[in-house]
């Protein structure tokens, strides 16, 4: 099959001096087609004119030749040669004839179609299709109103007078602003052979079902990877991608993304993915590994609301092999929750079922807590007289906890809980560079099971306890400082807020018998600290740009308190670490946040954790930094693996830059190991905008695996055909 070149450069500038388009009785892909009548307007059924050189009539026929001109309503039709019937409104056009309606252009040797009905047959014809489709074929068939056939037919987006692709093929159809339908689609780059593609349906909009451009990549222990999506617009509100993952010498995955809106709050994602592997050079074959993950919001009668998230994996190694997001890849988690919930005026009920799990890998092992179920009913704050408050808790939580290798021998921590808390409070705000709020609180709270003091192990044994809290929030004093500009207006306002809580928690009879997950202790304590706001006036806005906080906890029942299990020098520890906050926004596109804690009895710093961020990401040039360290300062003498799940100090990089002149985008990631000293993941993505064509170049390192995995990765964006949905995939934080 041989192609025609596109018209010229020549004839493109003609065709848009003149203002020339397809007749919308013939080819539109912008509006609805019309009937002769409705073209004409509020004047009656349109009128055929046809002027030219030469012309000769006969019963029912006109014959013209010589620059023939025909005008039919809005459609405008030049030729050297036309043949008209008077009666059925045939038109048969030989030589040079352009064809305009609307907003699009034809260019033939030869049509022969009908005025009214717009059905017929072009033959060596070339044209636009708006908003940017540009074809040439050997013929074009009108079939209905909004459907039109190719053969041997030549397609591109680009409006450039040498497009820089195309597709080849042997026929098509062609539905009017839905898709372009081909069978044996040969994607050309400048003239040049790409790929080969069967079939292919390229969409005319944004939402079109249709396949995706395929990605093609390789990696060293994965060997060459091909993946190819197709997506479903099924409605409006929703729509599907289906996909498959070919891995030469690992196996085969196939996943789903299905993602849905519906009227009243109703939305979700979901997502499956189900892999296969192949067997090993020594004939072994890893199970089957599959991951679904499910994101879901309901509104429900009577004002409830419903919210489902399922993010669970059969296996974290495979995971671990082939996840190509960083961040998720390292984060062995389990999670199913459904959450139930409906607010009144001063009431809140809501019901949780749960399970998460998380496995660490130094040990073997998955910590596991499930709620079946857990049920809260509050009393929101209401005043029983100035200025006394009332507010009520109540719970009922049915719990498991504990290692899954406890699970599997019994031994895991359960219980059924039940838990009534009313609270009487009073606030104080009258100075105004002060305020104070006194609570007491009654908890009354009923355990199904207990820990037998003889054998120490959980009974169905029901248990009683009560105690009481007091507490005491005071905030202030406040002082405050005004900076003024040069103009005398008020620029800056420093605020310092000191705080100190006081809670008095009375001591609990048979609290050794008490089951929960940690442990039961008693908050007798007092925190205290100093935050320091600095607000910045632009206009009339007010905004936050800088902050900083301190604060510190002292236990006057240290033995009873959570540091009890962390003793120094043989005593359980009365002042807990020391905390900071900064954050830093100077403007929209800058931020600064910093947290630490310092443990003063070993006088290190137990966390670091630090994040800066300059640019947004939408607007291609960006840069994000973290540091994260972290220790458990109060754990000693334990095993070395135990101490390794909490001790970490890494620091990742993730920046893009944009370069217009290039027409080139850049994003980099890196993330750094600093306590083991070595890399832990390296990613480029390269996206090269060439007009109408994206490259993408996709180059990631796995270091962290067990046998360091080199990825390269590359795909193609023509047009509005967008790329594979790459289900195990992920750039940037």
């Amino acid at each position: 099959m041989e192609y025609r070149p596109f018209p010229r450069p020549r004839l493109l500038a003609w065709l848009c001096l003149a203002g020339l388009a397809l007749p919308a009785t013939l080819v539109s892909q912008t509006s609805a087609p019309q009937s002769a009548a409705a073209q004409a307007g509020p004047g009656g059924p349109a009128e055929v004119r046809i002027l030219a050189r030469n012309q000769e009539k006969t019963k029912d026929r006109v014959f013209a030749s010589g620059d023939v001109e025909v005008r039919y309503g809005e459609f405008l039709l030049f030729a050297d040669r036309v043949e008209y019937n008077v009666e059925t409104k045939d038109v048969l056009a030989e030589g040079n004839v352009v064809a305009q309606s609307g907003g699009e252009v034809m260019r033939a040797e030869r049509a022969l179609f009908n005025l009214e009905t717009g059905r017929g047959t072009v033959e060596k014809v070339s044209g636009i299709i708006p908003p940017s489709l540009l074809f040439e074929a050997e013929t074009l068939e009108r079939r209905r109103a909004d459907l039109y056939s190719l053969k041997k037919a030549r397609v591109t987006a680009c409006t450039q007078p040498n497009p820089r692709w195309s597709f080849g093929l042997s026929k098509a159809n062609l539905k009017k602003d839905d898709y372009l339908e081909m069978w044996d689609a040969v994607i050309r780059v400048k003239n040049v052979p790409v790929f080969y593609l069967p079939y292919l349906r390229y969409p005319l909009k944004e939402r079109a079902t249709g396949f995706l451009l395929p990605r093609f990549g390789f990696s060293g222990p994965k060997g060459l990877a091909v993946s190819q999506s197709f997506y479903w617009a099924i409605a409006p509100n929703m729509d599907a991608t289906v996909g498959a993952d070919f891995y030469l010498s690992r196996g085969t995955g196939a996943g789903l993304e299905y993602r849905y809106v519906f009227p009243g709050g109703t939305k979700g994602d979901l997502n499956l993915y189900y892999f296969i592997y192949k067997r090993d050079a020594q004939g072994d074959k890893p199970g089957n590994s599959s991951i679904v993950r499910l994101n879901h919001t309901q509104a429900l009668p009577l004002g409830f609301s419903l919210v489902a998230n399922i993010d669970y994996q059969t296996s974290y190694s495979f995971l671990r092999e082939f996840d190509n997001n960083f961040q998720r890849a390292l984060v062995y988690n389990r999670t199913s929750q459904v959450y139930l919930s409906r607010s009144w005026r001063r009431f809140n009920l809501s019901a949780r079922a749960s399970s998460f799990e998380t496995y660490f890998s130094q040990l073997g092992d998955s910590n596991v807590s499930t709620s079946l179920p857990q049920i809260n009913f509050n009393v929101f704050k209401t005043k029983l007289f100035s200025p006394l408050y009332f507010s009520l808790s109540t719970s009922f939580n049915k719990w498991q906890y504990g290692w899954k290798s406890q699970y599997e021998a019994g031994t895991e921590r359960r219980s059924t809980r039940f838990a009534v808390s009313p609270t009487l409070s009073l606030p104080f705000s009258s100075i105004p560079w002060l305020t104070a709020n006194a609570s007491v609180t009654a908890n009354l709270v009923y355990y199904g099971q207990s820990f037998d003091p003889g054998t120490g192990g959980i009974v169905d044994e029901p248990l009683f306890t009560r105690n009481l809290v007091a507490g005491l929030e005071v905030v202030g004093p406040v002082f405050y400082r005004i900076f003024y500009g040069r103009d005398g207006a008020a620029r800056l306002k420093n605020i310092v807020e000191p705080y100190v809580n006081y809670s008095y928690d009375s001591p609990v009879s048979q609290a050794d018998r008490v089951v929960t997950s940690y442990g039961f202790f008693r908050y007798h304590l007092m925190s205290y600290g100093v935050t320091s706001r600095f607000l910045f006036k632009a206009g009339d806005r007010v905004v936050e740009v800088f902050s900083l906080g301190l604060g510190q906890t002292f236990y006057f029942s240290p033995g009873d308190g959570p540091l009890s299990l962390f003793p120094v020098d043989g005593k359980a520890p009365r002042f807990s670490e020391i905390t900071g906050t900064l954050r830093f926004y100077p403007q929209a596109k800058f931020s600064l946040d910093a947290s630490a804690a310092y443990n003063p009895y070993y006088r290190n710093l137990s966390s670091l954790r630090l994040s800066a961020t300059a640019g947004s990401k939408a607007g291609g040039d960006f840069l994000t930094l973290s540091w994260f360290s972290s220790r458990n300062s109060w754990v000693t003498g334990i095993d070395p693996a135990l101490i390794a799940l909490y001790n970490r100090d890494q620091v990742g990089g993730f920046g893009g830059l944009r370069l217009p002149g290039l027409s080139l985008d850049v994003q980099l990631e890196a993330d750094y190991n600093i306590k083991e000293r070595r890399l832990l993941y390296t990613g480029a993505q390269l996206t090269y905008h060439y007009q109408c064509i994206d490259v993408l170049v996709d180059v990631r390192v796995f270091y962290f695996r067990d046998r360091p995995d080199t990825q390269v990765r590359f795909s193609l964006g023509l047009g509005t055909i967008g790329k594979t949905l790459d289900f195990l995939g992920g750039f940037g934080f």
